[in-house]
Protein backbone atom coordinates (compact mmCIF):
# COMPACT_ATOMS: atom_id res chain seq x y z
CA UNK A 1 0.00 0.00 0.00
CA UNK A 2 1.31 3.47 -1.12
CA UNK A 3 1.31 6.07 1.00
CA UNK A 4 1.70 10.03 0.43
CA UNK A 5 2.67 13.00 2.27
CA UNK A 6 -0.34 15.09 3.72
CA UNK A 7 -1.33 18.28 2.39
CA UNK A 8 -0.46 20.98 4.22
CA UNK A 9 -2.65 22.76 6.65
CA UNK A 10 -3.30 26.49 6.21
CA UNK A 11 -1.27 26.94 9.46
CA UNK A 12 1.38 25.41 7.95
CA UNK A 13 1.75 26.75 4.96
CA UNK A 14 1.57 30.64 6.74
CA UNK A 15 4.51 29.70 8.78
CA UNK A 16 6.35 28.84 5.32
CA UNK A 17 5.80 32.15 4.08
CA UNK A 18 6.53 34.09 7.56
CA UNK A 19 10.57 35.56 7.58
CA UNK A 20 12.81 33.35 9.74
CA UNK A 21 13.33 36.83 11.84
CA UNK A 22 10.15 36.23 13.32
CA UNK A 23 11.20 33.66 15.22
CA UNK A 24 14.76 35.35 16.65
CA UNK A 25 13.86 37.11 19.98
CA UNK A 26 16.92 39.08 19.31
CA UNK A 27 15.87 40.40 16.50
CA UNK A 28 12.92 41.82 18.47
CA UNK A 29 14.57 42.98 20.77
CA UNK A 30 16.53 45.00 18.54
CA UNK A 31 13.44 46.05 16.31
CA UNK A 32 11.49 47.42 18.93
CA UNK A 33 13.95 49.20 21.19
CA UNK A 34 15.49 50.56 17.85
CA UNK A 35 11.49 51.85 17.01
CA UNK A 36 11.79 53.41 20.30
CA UNK A 37 14.70 55.84 19.85
CA UNK A 38 13.79 56.57 16.19
CA UNK A 39 10.28 57.81 17.62
CA UNK A 40 11.49 59.84 20.56
CA UNK A 41 14.12 61.34 18.06
CA UNK A 42 10.98 61.61 15.68
CA UNK A 43 9.09 64.22 17.79
CA UNK A 44 11.22 67.65 18.60
CA UNK A 45 12.06 66.57 15.00
CA UNK A 46 8.55 66.23 13.44
CA UNK A 47 7.82 69.56 15.83
CA UNK A 48 10.82 71.70 14.17
CA UNK A 49 10.03 71.24 10.24
CA UNK A 50 6.25 71.72 11.80
CA UNK A 51 7.09 75.01 12.19
CA UNK A 52 9.27 75.34 9.12
CA UNK A 53 6.16 74.78 7.08
CA UNK A 54 4.09 77.19 9.34
CA UNK A 55 1.60 74.86 10.62
CA UNK A 56 0.43 73.39 13.74
CA UNK A 57 3.18 70.90 15.26
CA UNK A 58 0.53 68.28 14.83
CA UNK A 59 0.30 68.29 11.51
CA UNK A 60 3.98 67.37 11.22
CA UNK A 61 3.52 64.64 14.29
CA UNK A 62 0.57 63.04 12.45
CA UNK A 63 2.71 63.01 8.75
CA UNK A 64 5.75 61.02 10.38
CA UNK A 65 3.07 58.72 11.85
CA UNK A 66 1.58 58.06 8.93
CA UNK A 67 4.39 58.06 6.94
CA UNK A 68 6.70 55.27 9.07
CA UNK A 69 3.71 53.42 9.52
CA UNK A 70 2.67 53.41 5.96
CA UNK A 71 6.16 53.00 3.63
CA UNK A 72 6.75 50.59 6.37
CA UNK A 73 4.49 48.16 3.94
CA UNK A 74 4.70 48.98 0.84
CA UNK A 75 8.30 50.73 0.60
CA UNK A 76 10.93 48.76 -1.24
CA UNK A 77 13.82 49.36 1.02
CA UNK A 78 13.44 47.69 4.56
CA UNK A 79 14.85 49.62 8.23
CA UNK A 80 14.41 53.07 6.42
CA UNK A 81 12.41 55.51 8.31
CA UNK A 82 10.25 57.65 6.27
CA UNK A 83 8.36 60.97 8.23
CA UNK A 84 8.02 65.41 7.73
CA UNK A 85 11.39 65.93 6.65
CA UNK A 86 12.78 69.56 6.55
CA UNK A 87 13.40 69.34 2.72
CA UNK A 88 9.55 69.11 2.26
CA UNK A 89 8.55 71.43 4.85
CA UNK A 90 10.76 74.31 2.56
CA UNK A 91 9.26 73.58 -0.58
CA UNK A 92 5.67 73.78 0.48
CA UNK A 93 5.87 76.68 3.13
CA UNK A 94 5.20 79.14 0.88
CA UNK A 95 2.25 77.32 -0.13
CA UNK A 96 0.49 77.25 3.31
CA UNK A 97 1.60 81.06 3.92
CA UNK A 98 -0.08 82.44 1.16
CA UNK A 99 -2.97 80.01 0.35
CA UNK A 100 -3.64 77.92 3.44
CA UNK A 101 -3.41 74.72 5.21
CA UNK A 102 -5.94 73.09 2.83
CA UNK A 103 -3.93 73.51 -0.21
CA UNK A 104 -0.62 72.57 1.29
CA UNK A 105 -2.47 69.27 2.23
CA UNK A 106 -3.49 68.73 -1.16
CA UNK A 107 -0.63 69.49 -2.48
CA UNK A 108 0.58 66.52 -0.75
CA UNK A 109 -1.59 64.15 -2.09
CA UNK A 110 -0.66 65.29 -5.64
CA UNK A 111 2.96 65.15 -4.97
CA UNK A 112 2.14 61.47 -3.94
CA UNK A 113 0.33 60.71 -7.27
CA UNK A 114 2.87 62.38 -8.98
CA UNK A 115 6.31 60.13 -7.29
CA UNK A 116 3.70 57.14 -7.97
CA UNK A 117 3.32 57.98 -11.76
CA UNK A 118 7.28 58.68 -11.79
CA UNK A 119 8.13 55.20 -10.02
CA UNK A 120 6.14 53.55 -12.99
CA UNK A 121 8.06 55.49 -15.53
CA UNK A 122 11.49 54.12 -14.09
CA UNK A 123 12.91 57.42 -12.02
CA UNK A 124 14.65 55.53 -9.77
CA UNK A 125 16.96 53.96 -12.66
CA UNK A 126 18.46 57.59 -12.75
CA UNK A 127 20.27 56.28 -9.49
CA UNK A 128 23.04 54.62 -11.73
CA UNK A 129 24.06 57.94 -12.72
CA UNK A 130 24.93 59.39 -9.72
CA UNK A 131 28.42 58.66 -9.44
CA UNK A 132 30.61 57.75 -6.31
CA UNK A 133 32.27 61.38 -5.55
CA UNK A 134 28.41 62.80 -5.28
CA UNK A 135 27.43 59.99 -2.81
CA UNK A 136 30.13 60.39 -0.78
CA UNK A 137 29.63 64.28 -1.01
CA UNK A 138 25.79 63.64 0.01
CA UNK A 139 26.70 61.86 2.89
CA UNK A 140 29.39 64.40 4.40
CA UNK A 141 26.71 67.07 3.96
CA UNK A 142 24.06 64.64 5.41
CA UNK A 143 26.35 64.56 8.56
CA UNK A 144 26.90 68.62 8.42
CA UNK A 145 23.56 69.23 8.28
CA UNK A 146 22.18 66.93 10.97
CA UNK A 147 24.97 68.51 13.11
CA UNK A 148 24.33 72.37 12.50
CA UNK A 149 20.64 71.43 12.81
CA UNK A 150 21.88 71.16 16.54
CA UNK A 151 23.72 74.37 16.86
CA UNK A 152 20.48 76.49 17.43
CA UNK A 153 19.84 73.98 20.61
CA UNK A 154 23.25 75.19 22.18
CA UNK A 155 22.71 78.73 21.88
CA UNK A 156 21.35 81.23 24.48
CA UNK A 157 20.41 78.03 26.58
CA UNK A 158 21.31 77.09 30.59
CA UNK A 159 24.59 76.35 31.28
CA UNK A 160 23.41 73.18 32.56
CA UNK A 161 22.85 72.06 28.56
CA UNK A 162 26.53 71.73 27.99
CA UNK A 163 27.57 68.80 30.51
CA UNK A 164 24.22 67.14 29.66
CA UNK A 165 24.98 66.89 26.23
CA UNK A 166 28.73 65.70 27.26
CA UNK A 167 27.49 63.15 29.80
CA UNK A 168 24.87 61.75 26.75
CA UNK A 169 27.92 61.37 24.19
CA UNK A 170 29.80 59.76 26.78
CA UNK A 171 26.85 57.15 27.69
CA UNK A 172 26.42 56.48 23.64
CA UNK A 173 30.61 55.47 23.64
CA UNK A 174 30.99 53.75 26.33
CA UNK A 175 27.53 51.92 27.16
CA UNK A 176 28.15 49.76 24.30
CA UNK A 177 31.33 48.66 26.07
CA UNK A 178 29.21 47.08 28.55
CA UNK A 179 26.39 45.25 26.57
CA UNK A 180 24.90 45.74 23.75
CA UNK A 181 20.85 44.45 24.66
CA UNK A 182 19.97 47.58 24.94
CA UNK A 183 20.68 50.70 22.18
CA UNK A 184 22.81 53.43 23.85
CA UNK A 185 20.96 56.17 22.48
CA UNK A 186 17.75 55.05 24.78
CA UNK A 187 19.85 54.83 27.43
CA UNK A 188 21.31 57.80 27.35
CA UNK A 189 17.60 59.53 26.54
CA UNK A 190 16.25 57.75 29.97
CA UNK A 191 19.44 58.55 32.17
CA UNK A 192 19.38 62.17 31.15
CA UNK A 193 15.89 62.18 31.33
CA UNK A 194 16.07 60.97 35.35
CA UNK A 195 18.66 63.36 36.33
CA UNK A 196 16.90 66.43 35.40
CA UNK A 197 13.69 65.48 36.38
CA UNK A 198 15.41 64.25 39.89
CA UNK A 199 17.71 66.79 40.48
CA UNK A 200 15.31 69.69 39.49
CA UNK A 201 17.38 71.09 36.67
CA UNK A 202 15.93 73.67 34.36
CA UNK A 203 16.74 72.80 30.86
CA UNK A 204 14.54 73.05 27.02
CA UNK A 205 12.51 70.00 26.99
CA UNK A 206 10.69 68.62 24.33
CA UNK A 207 7.39 70.15 25.12
CA UNK A 208 9.05 73.73 25.15
CA UNK A 209 9.06 72.87 21.29
CA UNK A 210 5.25 72.43 20.72
CA UNK A 211 1.88 70.76 22.45
CA UNK A 212 1.77 67.09 21.46
CA UNK A 213 -1.19 65.98 20.44
CA UNK A 214 -4.15 64.25 22.30
CA UNK A 215 -6.13 61.85 19.44
CA UNK A 216 -4.88 60.04 16.20
CA UNK A 217 -5.40 61.89 13.42
CA UNK A 218 -9.01 61.37 11.02
CA UNK A 219 -9.27 60.95 7.74
CA UNK A 220 -10.45 63.37 5.53
CA UNK A 221 -10.56 65.23 2.21
CA UNK A 222 -8.29 68.85 1.88
CA UNK A 223 -10.39 72.20 2.33
CA UNK A 224 -10.13 73.56 -1.15
CA UNK A 225 -12.26 74.01 -3.58
CA UNK A 226 -11.76 71.34 -6.49
CA UNK A 227 -10.91 73.30 -9.66
CA UNK A 228 -8.77 73.98 -12.04
CA UNK A 229 -7.45 76.93 -10.75
CA UNK A 230 -6.83 74.94 -7.46
CA UNK A 231 -4.89 72.39 -9.29
CA UNK A 232 -2.75 75.17 -11.30
CA UNK A 233 -2.00 76.44 -7.67
CA UNK A 234 -0.88 73.45 -6.44
CA UNK A 235 0.60 71.47 -9.13
CA UNK A 236 3.87 73.48 -9.11
CA UNK A 237 4.74 73.17 -5.49
CA UNK A 238 3.74 69.71 -5.58
CA UNK A 239 5.65 68.45 -8.26
CA UNK A 240 8.69 70.35 -6.55
CA UNK A 241 7.73 68.24 -3.41
CA UNK A 242 7.20 64.69 -5.42
CA UNK A 243 11.26 65.41 -7.03
CA UNK A 244 12.77 66.32 -3.53
CA UNK A 245 11.18 63.09 -1.39
CA UNK A 246 12.41 60.71 -4.52
CA UNK A 247 15.75 62.20 -4.51
CA UNK A 248 16.16 61.77 -0.57
CA UNK A 249 14.68 58.55 -0.22
CA UNK A 250 16.27 57.05 -3.19
CA UNK A 251 19.44 58.21 -2.01
CA UNK A 252 18.72 57.17 1.27
CA UNK A 253 18.01 54.25 0.26
CA UNK A 254 21.30 53.32 -1.56
CA UNK A 255 23.06 54.56 1.59
CA UNK A 256 21.66 52.15 3.46
CA UNK A 257 22.20 49.40 0.73
CA UNK A 258 25.33 49.97 1.37
CA UNK A 259 25.30 49.84 5.07
CA UNK A 260 23.81 46.72 5.52
CA UNK A 261 25.13 45.05 2.18
CA UNK A 262 21.72 44.53 1.30
CA UNK A 263 19.63 45.02 -2.02
CA UNK A 264 16.14 47.54 -2.46
CA UNK A 265 14.19 47.78 -4.70
CA UNK A 266 14.51 51.41 -5.54
CA UNK A 267 11.35 51.70 -7.90
CA UNK A 268 8.71 50.01 -4.95
CA UNK A 269 10.61 52.86 -2.69
CA UNK A 270 9.35 55.52 -5.43
CA UNK A 271 6.01 53.85 -5.51
CA UNK A 272 5.48 53.47 -1.49
CA UNK A 273 6.82 57.16 -1.02
CA UNK A 274 3.92 58.31 -3.27
CA UNK A 275 1.28 55.94 -1.91
CA UNK A 276 2.72 57.49 1.54
CA UNK A 277 2.21 60.81 0.56
CA UNK A 278 -1.47 60.30 -0.50
CA UNK A 279 -2.54 58.51 2.73
CA UNK A 280 -0.57 61.36 4.61
CA UNK A 281 -2.54 64.06 3.04
CA UNK A 282 -5.80 62.15 3.40
CA UNK A 283 -5.16 62.36 7.21
CA UNK A 284 -4.06 65.88 7.51
CA UNK A 285 -0.27 65.49 7.17
CA UNK A 286 2.17 67.98 6.12
CA UNK A 287 3.98 64.48 3.89
CA UNK A 288 7.60 63.86 4.04
CA UNK A 289 9.90 61.19 2.76
CA UNK A 290 12.92 59.09 4.01
CA UNK A 291 14.91 60.94 6.90
CA UNK A 292 18.41 60.31 6.97
CA UNK A 293 19.43 61.00 10.64
CA UNK A 294 16.54 58.88 12.38
CA UNK A 295 17.52 56.26 9.73
CA UNK A 296 20.82 55.91 10.53
CA UNK A 297 19.78 56.09 14.11
CA UNK A 298 17.80 53.28 13.46
CA UNK A 299 20.37 51.30 10.69
CA UNK A 300 23.60 52.36 12.19
CA UNK A 301 23.23 52.86 15.64
CA UNK A 302 20.68 50.78 16.45
CA UNK A 303 21.40 47.81 13.93
CA UNK A 304 17.58 47.40 13.36
CA UNK A 305 17.43 45.53 9.81
CA UNK A 306 13.45 44.94 9.03
CA UNK A 307 10.31 47.13 8.38
CA UNK A 308 9.01 46.37 12.13
CA UNK A 309 11.09 48.78 13.34
CA UNK A 310 9.95 51.19 10.46
CA UNK A 311 6.61 50.64 11.81
CA UNK A 312 7.35 50.47 15.57
CA UNK A 313 8.64 54.03 15.22
CA UNK A 314 5.44 55.53 13.55
CA UNK A 315 3.34 54.07 16.30
CA UNK A 316 5.38 54.09 18.88
CA UNK A 317 5.49 57.77 17.89
CA UNK A 318 1.86 58.22 18.53
CA UNK A 319 1.67 56.18 21.74
CA UNK A 320 4.35 58.28 23.44
CA UNK A 321 2.31 61.68 22.23
CA UNK A 322 -1.26 60.39 23.06
CA UNK A 323 -0.52 58.04 25.92
CA UNK A 324 2.71 59.22 27.32
CA UNK A 325 2.63 62.48 26.30
CA UNK A 326 3.78 64.49 29.60
CA UNK A 327 6.72 62.27 30.27
CA UNK A 328 7.92 62.80 26.48
CA UNK A 329 7.49 66.48 27.19
CA UNK A 330 9.69 66.05 30.05
CA UNK A 331 12.77 64.62 27.78
CA UNK A 332 16.01 67.41 27.69
CA UNK A 333 16.27 68.50 24.01
CA UNK A 334 20.13 67.93 25.19
CA UNK A 335 19.56 64.21 25.57
CA UNK A 336 18.61 64.12 21.84
CA UNK A 337 21.19 66.42 20.52
CA UNK A 338 23.72 64.47 21.79
CA UNK A 339 21.75 61.49 19.88
CA UNK A 340 22.24 63.29 16.93
CA UNK A 341 25.59 64.78 17.22
CA UNK A 342 26.68 61.38 17.61
CA UNK A 343 25.00 60.63 14.56
CA UNK A 344 26.55 62.89 12.79
CA UNK A 345 29.76 61.53 13.58
CA UNK A 346 28.95 58.35 12.60
CA UNK A 347 27.73 59.20 9.32
CA UNK A 348 30.32 61.33 8.31
CA UNK A 349 32.79 59.61 5.72
CA UNK A 350 36.37 60.36 7.72
CA UNK A 351 37.92 58.08 5.54
CA UNK A 352 37.34 60.03 2.81
CA UNK A 353 38.72 63.54 3.60
CA UNK A 354 42.36 61.60 5.17
CA UNK A 355 45.33 62.80 3.74
CA UNK A 356 46.02 60.07 2.34
CA UNK A 357 42.89 59.34 0.48
CA UNK A 358 42.93 62.52 -0.53
CA UNK A 359 46.54 62.05 -2.26
CA UNK A 360 45.36 59.24 -4.56
CA UNK A 361 41.99 60.44 -5.22
CA UNK A 362 41.83 62.01 -8.93
CA UNK A 363 41.03 65.78 -8.59
CA UNK A 364 38.02 65.91 -10.60
CA UNK A 365 36.58 63.77 -8.35
CA UNK A 366 37.73 65.87 -4.96
CA UNK A 367 35.84 68.94 -6.66
CA UNK A 368 32.77 66.79 -6.94
CA UNK A 369 32.67 65.83 -3.98
CA UNK A 370 33.30 69.44 -2.57
CA UNK A 371 31.13 70.48 -4.97
CA UNK A 372 28.33 68.73 -3.41
CA UNK A 373 28.83 69.34 0.46
CA UNK A 374 29.36 72.92 -0.27
CA UNK A 375 26.30 73.18 -2.60
CA UNK A 376 24.47 71.05 0.20
CA UNK A 377 25.32 73.11 3.18
CA UNK A 378 24.90 76.94 1.75
CA UNK A 379 20.93 76.06 0.38
CA UNK A 380 20.39 72.91 3.15
CA UNK A 381 18.66 71.32 0.28
CA UNK A 382 20.42 67.85 -0.22
CA UNK A 383 18.56 67.11 -3.50
CA UNK A 384 19.94 70.19 -5.00
CA UNK A 385 23.38 69.09 -4.00
CA UNK A 386 22.84 65.92 -5.40
CA UNK A 387 22.07 67.71 -9.00
CA UNK A 388 25.18 69.98 -9.12
CA UNK A 389 27.13 66.95 -8.04
CA UNK A 390 26.17 65.57 -10.71
CA UNK A 391 26.11 67.53 -13.65
CA UNK A 392 29.89 69.18 -12.06
CA UNK A 393 30.85 64.96 -12.46
CA UNK A 394 29.62 64.83 -16.20
CA UNK A 395 31.07 68.23 -17.15
CA UNK A 396 34.56 66.83 -16.17
CA UNK A 397 34.23 63.46 -17.02
CA UNK A 398 33.65 65.23 -20.98
CA UNK A 399 36.41 67.44 -20.87
CA UNK A 400 38.45 63.97 -19.53
CA UNK A 401 37.04 62.15 -22.30
CA UNK A 402 37.11 64.72 -25.13
CA UNK A 403 40.94 63.97 -25.97
CA UNK A 404 40.62 60.50 -25.81
CA UNK A 405 40.12 59.78 -29.43
CA UNK A 406 43.32 59.64 -31.45
CA UNK A 407 44.64 59.90 -34.97
CA UNK A 408 47.51 58.01 -36.27
CA UNK A 409 48.49 59.06 -39.63
CA UNK A 410 50.44 56.46 -42.29
CA UNK A 411 51.23 57.27 -45.72
CA UNK A 412 51.53 54.00 -48.55
CA UNK A 413 55.11 53.35 -49.86
CA UNK A 414 54.05 54.33 -53.27
CA UNK A 415 52.30 57.94 -51.60
CA UNK A 416 49.24 57.67 -53.61
CA UNK A 417 47.06 56.43 -50.17
CA UNK A 418 47.12 58.44 -46.82
CA UNK A 419 45.72 55.85 -44.42
CA UNK A 420 44.18 57.60 -40.89
CA UNK A 421 44.19 54.94 -37.53
CA UNK A 422 41.66 56.68 -35.80
CA UNK A 423 41.58 54.98 -31.92
CA UNK A 424 38.74 55.91 -28.80
CA UNK A 425 35.63 56.59 -28.60
CA UNK A 426 33.65 59.25 -30.57
CA UNK A 427 31.11 61.04 -29.11
CA UNK A 428 29.60 64.86 -28.88
CA UNK A 429 32.69 65.65 -27.16
CA UNK A 430 35.11 63.16 -28.89
CA UNK A 431 34.07 63.80 -32.27
CA UNK A 432 34.80 67.91 -31.59
CA UNK A 433 38.59 67.61 -32.25
CA UNK A 434 38.43 65.02 -34.85
CA UNK A 435 38.08 67.49 -38.18
CA UNK A 436 40.89 69.37 -37.39
CA UNK A 437 43.18 66.36 -36.84
CA UNK A 438 43.87 65.73 -40.99
CA UNK A 439 45.80 67.11 -43.78
CA UNK A 440 43.92 68.20 -46.45
CA UNK A 441 45.93 70.11 -48.62
CA UNK A 442 49.18 67.63 -49.05
CA UNK A 443 48.01 64.08 -48.55
CA UNK A 444 47.17 62.66 -51.54
CA UNK A 445 44.70 61.54 -53.95
CA UNK A 446 42.90 58.76 -51.71
CA UNK A 447 42.58 58.94 -48.03
CA UNK A 448 41.69 55.75 -45.69
CA UNK A 449 40.09 56.34 -42.59
CA UNK A 450 40.35 53.28 -39.97
CA UNK A 451 37.70 53.19 -37.14
CA UNK A 452 38.40 49.13 -36.62
CA UNK A 453 40.00 50.73 -33.12
CA UNK A 454 37.14 53.18 -32.73
CA UNK A 455 33.62 53.21 -32.14
CA UNK A 456 30.80 55.77 -33.37
CA UNK A 457 28.30 56.70 -30.71
CA UNK A 458 25.94 59.47 -31.80
CA UNK A 459 25.17 61.87 -35.02
CA UNK A 460 28.11 64.33 -33.84
CA UNK A 461 30.75 61.53 -34.57
CA UNK A 462 28.75 60.98 -38.00
CA UNK A 463 28.48 64.41 -38.89
CA UNK A 464 32.36 64.82 -38.13
CA UNK A 465 32.98 62.24 -40.82
CA UNK A 466 30.69 63.85 -42.87
CA UNK A 467 32.70 67.03 -43.07
CA UNK A 468 36.14 65.58 -43.28
CA UNK A 469 34.76 63.86 -46.34
CA UNK A 470 33.21 67.12 -47.32
CA UNK A 471 36.88 68.99 -46.69
CA UNK A 472 38.63 66.58 -48.93
CA UNK A 473 36.10 66.52 -51.38
CA UNK A 474 36.92 70.59 -51.79
CA UNK A 475 40.05 69.06 -52.97
CA UNK A 476 39.05 66.33 -55.49
CA UNK A 477 40.50 63.77 -53.36
CA UNK A 478 38.35 60.73 -52.04
CA UNK A 479 37.70 59.44 -48.71
CA UNK A 480 37.01 55.46 -47.58
CA UNK A 481 36.11 54.89 -44.24
CA UNK A 482 36.89 51.13 -43.24
CA UNK A 483 37.21 48.85 -40.08
CA UNK A 484 33.10 50.20 -39.02
CA UNK A 485 32.08 47.66 -36.47
CA UNK A 486 27.69 46.23 -36.93
CA UNK A 487 26.01 49.10 -34.88
CA UNK A 488 28.61 52.25 -35.85
CA UNK A 489 28.17 50.75 -39.14
CA UNK A 490 24.59 51.08 -39.05
CA UNK A 491 24.27 54.42 -37.55
CA UNK A 492 26.87 55.79 -39.91
CA UNK A 493 24.68 54.16 -42.95
CA UNK A 494 21.77 55.94 -41.98
CA UNK A 495 22.64 59.38 -40.75
CA UNK A 496 25.52 59.76 -43.34
CA UNK A 497 25.08 62.48 -45.72
CA UNK A 498 21.20 63.61 -43.74
CA UNK A 499 22.86 66.26 -41.02
CA UNK A 500 23.52 69.12 -42.94
CA UNK A 501 21.95 70.77 -45.90
CA UNK A 502 23.53 70.59 -49.42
Amino acid sequence: MSSSAAPASPVGRLRGLRPAWLNDPKVWRTEVLAGLVVALALIPEAISFSIIAGVDPAIGLFASFTMAVVISVVGGRRAMISAATGAVALVIAPLNREHGLGHLIAAVILAGVFQIVLGALGVAKLMRFIPRSVMVGFVNSLAILVFMAQIPEMRDVPWAVYPLIIGGLALMVFFPKITTVVPAPLVSIVILTVITLAAGIAVPTVGDKGALPSSLPVPGLPDVPFTLDTLTTIAPYAFAMALVGLMESLMTAKLVDEITDSHSSKTRESVGQGVANIVTGFFGGMGGCAMIGQTMINVKVSGARTRLSTFLAGAFLMVLCIVFGPIVSDIPMAALVAVMIMVSFATFDWHSIAPKTLKRMPAGEIVVMLATVAVVVTTHNLAIGVVVGSVTAMVIFAKRVAHLAEVASVTDPDGTTAVYRVTGQLFFASSNDLVGQFDYVNDPDKVVIDLSAARVWDASSVAALDAIETKYGRYGKTVEITGLDDRSAQLHGRLSGELTNH
